[in-house]
């Protein structure tokens, strides 16, 4: 796999971009804001909301910017305005402030994945995709396990060294090379309105895989405002034991992104892979939520990391079949709109759950929620997760 030095700088920026988002939204917004902001548990769950609802309503907008303006200068106005939004953190001891912080955080984080979704070559496109997911993957887990680990020690310090990652990411995209979009003349000659009307009639032919799109964030993101809570209080964890777990998750999901991609292309089983990986995901939350001790606990997140790493391939596969040629920063935009409702419901519906009936009960919710998206999967024709040809 060769990249250019433009996509190598790209894969540094999303790295540290998904460290501090990860480290920001899983451990400094849940336990920063419960503990040294005083703000409550669904305070909190808007906030992180309010993050993917920014993050979600900006990426048709910035993938239709990428197909008609230089690539430095989106990324970096949308870094910008991310970086006053991570200042405003130690301020925010007000609700609305709290949730406004969180909101501009998620302005600038739609940029730098649609680049990466917009700019792998066709002819390598399964190999970089997974290049790009382990990166992704990795810079969203370490972020959260070096994060719960200075917590324990350094509350103050830890935000001060992501304040300063984010200033040196910031700094970083005045090195992206200031290119307009490959083919432009070919995107001003397609009007937005045709543009619009083959995106709309994609969706269309998806429209039995939206209830999963939408689901599958919703039950991800409504774990995020508890699962720090749900570790300590529930479980009885010590934060390097909560950092041990999502150590253990995340490496048996980057490590088994390119195999079980590979695998999904080789056997062509797009559809299986998702029934397995969010059946199995689902019997895991379901598990876990039994509260049992660490060591079981370790082997459950195991799996639930296995299971995450059969899902990703398969389903990048899948939506890539029905974004329309030539239109890419507009057809990823637009999809990663659809997936991003749930992400805007999730949060919310995770932190009220949690304030009135407890943690453990988000999980439980959760688990269902997989195994309802499980049996979608099964119900859905095989003909219609392929592009719907």
């Amino acid at each position: 796999m060769r990249f250019g030095s433009g996509l190598k700088l790209i894969s540094v920026i999303l790295f540290l971009v998904e460290f501090v988002r990860g480290a920001v939204l899983i451990s400094l917004l849940p336990i920063y804001g419960a503990k040294v902001l005083g703000l409550s548990l669904d305070v909190i769950g808007i906030a992180i909301t309010a993050h993917y609802l920014t993050d979600t309503l900006l990426k048709m907008v910035i993938g239709y910017l990428l197909d008609r303006f230089s690539m430095r200068f989106v990324v970096q106005t949308g870094l910008m305005i991310s970086l006053v939004g991570v200042f405003l953190i130690p301020f925010a001891d007000m609700a609305w402030l709290f949730i406004v912080a969180s909101a501009l955080y998620g302005i600038g984080m739609s940029p730098i994945w649609i680049v990466c979704l917009t700019r792998v070559s066709n002819n390598e496109r399964a190999t970089q995709m997974g290049f790009f997911y382990t990166i992704w993957l990795a810079g969203l887990g370490a972020g959260p396990i070096v994060c719960n680990i200075l917590l324990d020690y350094y509350v103050n310090g830890t935000y001060n060294m992501l304040l300063i990652l984010s200033i040196f990411v910031a700094f970083l995209t005045f090195f992206i090379k200031d290119v307009r979009p490959s083919g432009s003349q070919q995107y001003q000659a397609i009007p937005l309105k045709r543009q619009l009307v083959a995106l709309s009639e994609r969706i269309k032919a998806m429209r039995m895989l939206l209830p999963g799109m939408i689901l599958q964030t919703a039950g991800a993101s409504m774990l995020v405002p508890v699962l720090p809570n749900f570790a300590e209080q529930e479980l009885g964890l010590a934060g390097a034991q909560y950092s041990m777990l999502l150590i253990a998750g995340g490496a048996c999901a980057g490590a088994g992104l390119i195999p079980m991609g590979r695998l999904s292309d080789k056997l062509g089983g797009k559809k299986y892979f998702l029934i397995l990986g969010f059946a199995l995901f689902a019997a895991g939350l379901y598990l876990l939520a039994w509260r049992l001790p660490f060591w079981y606990c370790l082997i459950i997140v195991v799996i639930l990391g296995l299971s995450y790493a059969a899902i990703l391939p398969a389903w990048n596969a899948l939506l890539a079949a029905y974004v329309p040629p030539k239109q890419e920063g507009l057809g990823w935009g637009l999809l990663s709109t659809v997936e991003g409702l749930g992400g805007m419901i999730g949060p919310v519906a995770g932190g009220v759950l949690a304030a009135s009936f407890g943690s453990h009960t988000v999980i439980w919710t959760s688990a269902v929620l997989f195994g309802l998206i499980a049996l979608l999967y099964v119900l859905i024709p095989a003909s219609k997760m392929s592009g719907g040809k």
